[in-house]
């Protein structure tokens, strides 16, 4: 088949495997800017391709098949870190060897049991299927959009489909211009890292050039062949004149994405973080924390609603504590019911009990709390800034009007001590009826990019032997200490083991989410709806704006008046 691109033809992709709950945010404000200066551009989400979803299913039901019981907590979340890397050795491997016993290993450091050359082999058939469906999805878009470029926007658990669609795309179509953009380089590929230097140079030739932070000018310079070839990098200090900035939302062209396969729209009032918690690398890649006026903000989100039919929305914002109180006010002045949820740190407005009740009429939903740990010495060493006390009232208040509560807990910390995690266990336990969904992760190190990472910097060791890197194109570092890397991932079993005692669902299916719902709604009188419900179309509701004040205790006093019943 003949195969002419069009200069003026662009094809946008995310690929598996990103969690559909929203349409895909960075293409699609992209595509919108691109279409307005005259070029044609297509988008596609290859999350949305049911066969994709079932072979990631088969993936993780032959590896449950491998592991006992007590070794399988929080078994999807971590699991995806032996998908992601068995998926790039996969595509990278030259020595079948050393990548079957790469697999052995990549099983055993997270999940802490041995597995054999046919148990792996069976793994390796699995991601075989996955790269021979990818090839024809990728392929098909290819030749019906004979693009000029083909934009890939790349997290974590797509890198490996992502190089593969480039290096397709290179082997098949070598005019075709590949550029790369995402969140990947807030995370593995952070600039100035050893991992970023090793992938730029091993992608010479297959990646022409890589976009960090805002895309849209910078891209609009690369069809105009504004950029040299040999300059590969591009950040937000090559942008020409003045970067966009918060682009209206509601602007944004979804019209590739089927919206029955999203439960949520997107929105956001502001951008980075204004905290520096040890652990996180938000502040470091976004930079300067900024906010939206809430009038706009709450205008954008209206107007998606009329568009799309969903009340249901997920804010993108890191935190939500700088707007989220001006951002309920011109929802209940506004008259329109709307719920979306998004990440709260706990701090003294949220200890408020007006406050809570006041978000909740203003259409708040969840909760995605940094709850962290119960123990008070390791918040400190976290630079958290807050107590254990203002934990358990921020998560009861969130609760008692209905609102749905996401703990995060991080485990394993560096320091953290037995004592210390019995304290989380005891903090989850005591909150048991007030926590929707706890959420454990491991701690997590970064080469750079962690306010906390020069403490670290003198213990950290390889987590897989140094020839891996040619296969996974990228290292692992951890933190060499207590607690070790085995016995944080005991934790995490035990603690998922806890929560599963205490009728607490660590929520990685809708199912479970169903299930959730249906929990908090025989716990909490005031509950929100469920996601079911309001994932309905042509439905439409208001229970938010009649929601009643619980009676409190006697020393709290609520002042309604600002409310207008």
């Amino acid at each position: 088949m003949s195969f002419n691109s069009d200069p003026h033809n662009v094809l946008l992709l995310l690929l598996p495997y990103w969690t559909p709950l929203i349409p895909p945010q960075g293409i699609s404000r992209i595509k919108t800017y691109l279409q307005s200066q005259g070029y044609s551009v297509r988008t596609a989400d290859a999350n949305l391709d049911e066969a994709f979803r079932n072979l990631y299913d088969l993936y993780f039901d032959t590896l449950r098949g491998f592991l006992p019981p007590d070794k399988q907590g929080n078994f999807y979340n971590i699991g995806n870190d032996v998908w992601r890397e068995h998926m790039m050795a996969h595509i990278n491997y030259r020595d079948e060897g050393e990548y079957i016993e790469l697999v052995k290993i990549l099983v055993y450091k997270i999940f802490y049991t041995p597995i054999d050359d046919f148990q792996a082999r069976r793994l390796n058939a699995v991601l075989e299927t996955f790269y021979a469906r990818l090839e024809t999805w990728v392929l098909g878009l290819l030749e019906e959009v004979t693009p000029g470029l083909l934009g890939i926007s790349v997290f974590r658990d797509t890198l490996p489909a992502s190089l593969f669609a480039f290096r397709l795309t290179r082997e098949r179509y070598p005019r075709i211009k590949t550029v790369m953009g995402g969140g990947i380089f807030s995370i593995q590929l952070t600039p100035g890292s050893p991992n970023m230097d090793f992938f730029m140079e091993k992608t010479k030739g297959t990646i022409d050039h890589i976009v960090i932070g805002e895309g849209e000018k910078n891209l609009l310079a690369l069809l105009r062949d504004e950029v040299p070839r040999d300059r590969r990098l591009l950040t937000k200090e090559d942008i020409p004149g003045k970067p966009l900035g918060f682009v209206p939302v509601d602007t944004w062209d979804y019209s590739d994405f089927d919206y029955r396969h999203y439960r949520f729209l997107a929105a956001q009032g502001s951008g980075s973080c204004p905290n520096k918690c040890s652990f996180c690398n938000v502040a470091k890649f976004y930079g300067d924390f900024r906010e939206k006026d809430p009038k706009q903000t709450v205008g954008e989100m209206i107007r998606l609603y009329e568009k799309y039919g969903l009340q249901l929305f997920h804010m993108l914002d890191a935190l939500l504590n700088p707007i989220i109180t001006d951002m309920a006010d011109e929802f209940i002045n506004s008259g329109t019911a709307l719920y979306w949820d998004g990440y709260l740190r706990v701090d003294d407005a949220s200890c408020d009990p007006g406050n809570a009740y006041r978000w909740r009429r203003g259409g708040f939903y969840r909760a995605r709390i940094g709850v962290e740990t119960g123990s008070q010495r390791i918040l400190d060493l976290m630079g958290k800034t807050i107590t254990i006390d203002q934990i358990k009232k921020t998560v009861s208040n969130l609760a008692q009007y209905g609102i749905k509560t996401t703990a995060y807990i991080v485990i394993g910390h560096p320091g953290e001590t037995g004592a210390d995690f019995q304290q989380t266990l005891d903090l989850v336990e005591e909150l048991k009826d007030d926590i929707w969904e706890a959420e454990c992760n491991p701690f997590t190190y970064f080469y750079t990019g962690q306010p906390g990472g020069d403490l670290w910097a003198d213990r950290r060791v390889l987590l897989y032997p140094e020839k891996a890197k040619e296969m996974l194109l990228y290292q692992t570092w951890i933190v060499d200490g207590q607690p070790t890397r085995e016995e944080m991932y005991r934790r995490v079993n035990r603690f998922v083991r806890h929560c599963t005692e205490l009728g607490i669902s660590t929520p990685w299916t809708l199912y479970n989410v169903d299930k959730s719902d249906a929990r908090w709604k025989k716990l909490h009188k005031n509950a929100v709806p469920s996601v079911l419900e309001l994932s309905k179309k042509g439905g439409y509701i208001d229970e938010c704006k009649h929601v009643e004040a619980p009676v409190l205790a006697e020393d709290i006093r609520v002042d309604e008046s600002e409310f207008d019943f």
